[in-house]
């Protein structure tokens, strides 16, 4: 499969698993799992075509397990703005995180923060070559700011890792971003 159709498919797979799983007629459970059967099914893919874009994806969007019941299942790691529950226990922040957007929507980041929007967290990057690539993803400049992970720790904020390494946390309040670079 090529890079082109392998980026269609794995959009199509994003938006079937975190998104609009409901219309398309799949049922996730609590944890976001579909059976793979029923993503190709609804996607018109076959099986080595999926299996690409989840070993291809540079992001490892979506994990692929064997469920308790025999049935290979599949859900996106993170990014849902389904009702979800991925399970992910808490854990330490490393002090610096890093968050990529565009130039558009730089002040307002600097005067409120982040915020998940219609997610389930706010996405950050463990390097800022990641956080640029994200940042980067609808084009235009970009800006990366990086988040005093620590000290939002030290006063209580929650972090989790997904499978994939993004780091999720509900909100980063302003005072915890540098002005941005």
């Amino acid at each position: 499969m090529d890079h082109r159709t392998m980026v269609k498919l794995s959009k199509r797979m994003s938006k079937a698993l975190r998104h609009e799983p409901y219309r398309l007629g799949l049922t996730p459970d609590r944890a976001g799992w579909v059976p793979v059967d029923d993503l190709l099914a609804v996607l018109r893919v076959g099986r080595p075509d999926l299996d690409a874009v989840v070993a291809g994806n540079d992001k490892q969007r979506f994990a692929v397990e064997r469920g308790p019941d025999g049935v290979d299942r599949i859900r996106a790691n993170q990014g849902h703005s389904i009702p979800v529950e991925l399970g992910l226990p808490p854990v330490e922040p490393p002090a610096r995180l890093y968050h990529g957007t565009g130039a558009g929507v730089v002040e307002s980041i600097r005067t409120g923060g982040l915020h998940r929007g219609g997610r389930h967290h706010v996405h950050l990057s463990a390097d800022v070559e990641t956080a640029r690539r994200v940042g980067a993803r609808r084009g235009g400049p970009v800006v990366v700011f990086t988040v005093d992970a620590a000290a939002m720790a030290r006063d209580g904020h929650v972090f989790h890792r997904s499978a994939n390494g993004v780091w999720l946390t509900d909100a980063v309040p302003a005072r915890y971003l540098d002005p941005g670079r």
